[in-house]
């Protein structure tokens, strides 16, 4: 695959990666654009912004997709730099459509994954959630695997840059080490979306949820879900019923949502900022608290 020449605008490396010519161009972020087609065709240009997001997000896209659970957005054409899918036309959230997103949510996690950390076939080990550089490096042990590159590397991160205090950082490693504990019954690897929070999930006109942006891996279901919670979901009830209704969570599942969170709490406190920190330590201390 040909790499963009520097400064290669969004209508370019559309035409060049999906041989169609362009009929508009239509900023919605910084790296994205949405780029209409002379076949009619309208697609999402996003420019990857870190070595090998491009390549992190379509793999994730591919093997999300390839579960046929839930609709994700197919991939038109990518290179080093570029990622372009079609565009999801959007509509209202409705308790139909939730339903059935709760229902996919359990089909895909139930597609499996070869393990804990295993990265989408094509993708890279080391990848993103956000901006947020992500390792995926497969383990047998969900405890084992979350604690040391899933949650102490954002604490250790978080703690560098002053985020979170040395001493407030303990309550988050007890959290840690006593993981085998507080994980419940053991599950095996689910196929996660991995950064399932609100704004990558599209309600379509056609009536159904979507999913977008994926930091896809091998993980423990109960991690999309308390991320799902984390940050709010319209008819999030319905969601989890639904889910529910078509695979039972391990007994105590609302007990384990904080420790599910840490992981994106920490994440966010790297990127945003103290409220997300002081946020990841009191769930820490609420799991611990029991």
């Amino acid at each position: 695959m040909s790499g963009r020449t520097s400064g290669e605008s969004p209508a370019v490396a559309v035409e060049r990666l999906t041989g169609c010519a362009v009929a508009g161009v239509r900023s919605t972020s910084g790296l994205v654009a949405e780029v209409a087609l002379t076949d009619g065709r309208v697609v999402m240009a996003k420019r990857g912004d870190a070595p090998d997001a491009v390549r992190a997000e379509a793999a994730g896209l591919r093997w999300l997709a390839g579960a046929g659970a839930v609709p994700v957005p197919e991939v038109q054409g990518e290179d080093r730099d570029w990622l372009v899918t079609e565009r999801v036309p959007t509509g209202p959230a409705t308790r139909e459509a939730a339903a059935a997103f709760g229902r996919g949510l359990a089909a895909l996690h139930a597609a499996g994954a070869p393990a804990f950390g295993a990265p989408p076939p094509g993708g890279p080990r080391d990848a993103y959630i956000g901006a947020a550089p992500m390792r995926n490096s497969p383990d047998t042990d969900w405890a084992r695997w979350y604690a040391e590159q899933r949650v102490l590397p954002y604490l250790r991160r978080a703690v560098d840059d002053g985020t979170v205090r040395p001493d407030e950082a303990r309550v988050v490693e007890e959290v840690c080490e006593r993981l085998p504990a507080l994980a419940g019954p053991p599950e095996p690897p689910a196929r996660l979306h991995g950064d399932l929070w609100n704004g990558n999930v599209l309600w379509g006109t056609d009536g159904r949820a979507w999913i977008i942006d994926p930091a896809a891996h091998g993980g423990h279901r109960e991690t999309d879900l308390a991320m799902l919670r984390l940050f709010g979901c319209p008819h999030l009830d319905t969601v989890l019923t639904a889910y529910q209704q078509a695979a039972p969570l391990a007994d105590g599942w609302t007990e384990r949502i904080g420790v599910h969170q840490l992981f994106p709490l920490l994440v966010h406190a790297v990127l945003f900022g103290r409220g997300y920190a002081e946020q990841a330590l009191g769930v820490a201390r609420a799991a611990l608290a029991g």
